[in-house]
């Protein structure tokens, strides 16, 4: 059974969006960027929403596999060669190694959370506000941008009781903190 995680990149004040709706943060320098390429590798099957698959379908570009930093080769390749599962109700297509789904968002996730062995991430804060409804994400993984934004869109509007599991300090002054679920979680 796999563990599915969600993770959000996000201001000091709480936002993952600026007030006009792009990622107002930091673009990962090589450390950083390193670690989101890890993490990427650990993943076994990665869940979209349909904006943050838009968003990220950059890394699919040809133009990234002759890109001048090898950091960004390396991330390009981690994000195609993960299967991707995209849930959507208006896209009609999907690119490489990615699936559309247009049902039962949890009924999807519960079939591969039991299916899949290692790592599931969730992106899209829509779609990790369903899950999380659900009770299916394990894990929550906040990286705090030493940013503050003022405004924009905040990580959710859902209430959890969480249980920490750790700190991590990376590069780019970002904090790394793990959560899981209070109920979820055993002492």
């Amino acid at each position: 059974m796999a563990t599915i995680v969600c993770a959000m990149l996000t201001s000091l004040d709480g936002y993952i969006a600026g007030s006009s709706g792009d990622i107002d943060l930091p673009f990962p320098e090589e450390e950083l960027h390193r670690h989101f390429t890890d993490e990427m590798r650990r993943t076994s099957i990665a869940l979209c929403g349909r904006k943050m698959y838009e968003s990220m379908r950059f890394w699919d570009s040809p133009e990234r596999e002759i890109a001048a930093d090898e950091v960004e080769r390396d991330f390009a390749r981690a994000w195609r060669e993960t299967p991707k599962v995209v849930f959507s109700t208006t896209l009609q297509e999907v690119g490489p190694d990615a699936r559309l789904v247009k049902g039962d968002v949890e009924a999807v996730a519960r079939s591969l959370k039991a299916d899949t062995d290692g790592e599931i991430s969730v992106s899209g804060a829509d779609l990790a506000g369903q899950l999380a409804r659900a009770g299916l994400i394990d894990e929550y993984r906040l990286y705090m941008h030493p940013v503050v934004l003022g405004g924009g869109k905040p990580r959710s509007g859902l209430s959890l009781a969480l249980k920490p599991l750790g700190t991590k300090r990376l590069a780019q002054g970002v904090t790394l903190l793990r959560y899981a679920p209070a109920a979820a979680s055993s002492d």
